[in-house]
């Protein structure tokens, strides 16, 4: 790779130790790829908060990169951390978990990242325009602002994306490129598309079994349809999509065709299902948009209902939220609080990610339907 005066500095050691060792990540990470040199960033999103999914090694780590003194070099948001920051004991979570939870979050404070802790940024303000290069990790949020978005952005780790956060620069290969950017092979829907939760099994399906990126068509889907078809999308190897009508570097040209009809669908709502009558719902995988939580407040449960979002919008929708079944939840999400350990065994879920990493990652079954399916059961 070819690198900068100052990139070559930095690698030196001239801007401290912890700047050395982000160099070395991003270097490492670019000779793998065969880029050619590093570029300019205007934000990141960095994964890897959960003490759930970090443990005490990660946690060691954050704690050296704090105690260097480096500092973020562009806007830089966080992902959902493993308890909700203001809730948690009220919730019941273990009293070493939000210990240890609380001191990966001032870490990275420390390190003037915004402790914003949703996977869905663009709701909070860190929305980058058409064409931008980030370095965003988690990989619901990589696919949006790649597709929905047009940025440009790979999906980077925990701990590149942090590297780019502090060098303010990732090696450019990859999603970074137009060339890499194109469509892969069409797929042409052949079934209604009721909720989001059918654009989730569209997701799932394509993702489990395609590799590339996809050019839907034969659809309309709305911004929440979107977020949950690539969030489904990406617990394959998917980090891109197109759909005719729907996303801003969609174009016609002449792909392999797949069709996904009811057949295909049900396939991925078998596989995803698990248990029949869940002890509770949750809602917001990726987070909710305010759209969503007044879309559940509207239905006005019966039963008990968690919905996972970012800190704004629980404090908007606070406002308009009368039913005491419904408890909206900042900072973390089913995914990576350990549920598992309040003694929940089998969760109700819209987001077809929600359901893949609940039954693969915390072992709790899953009943995967629309929120209006999951809400009418008594």
């Amino acid at each position: 790779m070819h690198l900068t005066k100052e990139e070559e500095r930095l690698l030196a050691g001239e801007g401290g130790e912890a700047l050395r060792k982000a160099m070395e990540i991003l270097l490492t990470l670019g000779e793998m790829n065969n880029a050619e040199r590093l570029i300019p960033i205007t934000s990141a999103q960095v994964s890897g908060v959960s003490y759930k999914t970090i443990g005490d090694a990660g946690l060691e780590f954050l704690r050296d990169m704090a105690e260097s003194g480096a500092k973020v070099k562009v806007l830089t948001t966080l992902n959902p951390a493993g308890a909700p920051v203001e809730a948690a004991h009220e919730l019941g979570f273990p009293e070493e978990f939000i210990r240890k939870q609380r001191e990966i979050l001032r870490a990275y404070e420390s390190m003037g990242i915004l402790v914003s802790c949703t996977c869905t940024p663009y709701y909070v303000g860190n929305l980058p325009r058409f064409g931008e290069h980030i370095a965003w990790a988690e990989s619901s949020s990589v696919i949006y602002a790649n597709s929905v978005i047009g940025a440009r952005t790979n999906r980077e780790s925990a701990i590149s994306a942090l590297a780019a956060a502090l060098v303010g620069k990732v090696p450019e290969y990859g999603l970074h490129l137009s060339e890499n950017r194109q469509g892969s092979f069409r797929v042409e829907i052949k079934t209604k598309l009721e909720s989001s939760t059918d654009y989730a099994a569209l997701g799932y399906y394509v993702g489990r079994n395609y590799k590339g990126i996809p050019v839907f068509a034969g659809a309309s889907p709305q911004g929440e349809d979107l977020k949950a078809l690539g969030a489904a999308l990406a617990t394959g190897a998917i980090s891109m999509f197109h759909f005719a009508g729907a996303t801003p570097e969609y174009r016609e040209e002449k792909l392999e065709k797949i069709e996904v009809g009811e057949e295909e669908l049900r396939e991925a709502w078998e596989e995803l299902n698990t248990c029949e009558e869940p002890d509770i719902v949750t809602i917001g995988c990726p987070h909710a948009s305010l759209k969503e939580v007044l879309a559940v407040a509207k239905l006005n449960p019966r039963r008990e209902v968690w919905i996972f979002t970012s800190r704004q919008v629980k404090e908007l929708a606070e406002r308009y939220i009368k039913n005491e079944n419904i408890k909206i939840i900042a900072d973390t999400c089913m995914v990576v609080a350990p549920l598992e350990e309040l003694g929940i065994k089998c969760i109700g879920v819209n987001s077809a990610k929600a359901a893949f990493y609940s039954a693969n990652l915390s072992k709790i079954s899953v009943r995967f339907d629309s929120i209006e399916n999951l809400l009418r059961e008594e």
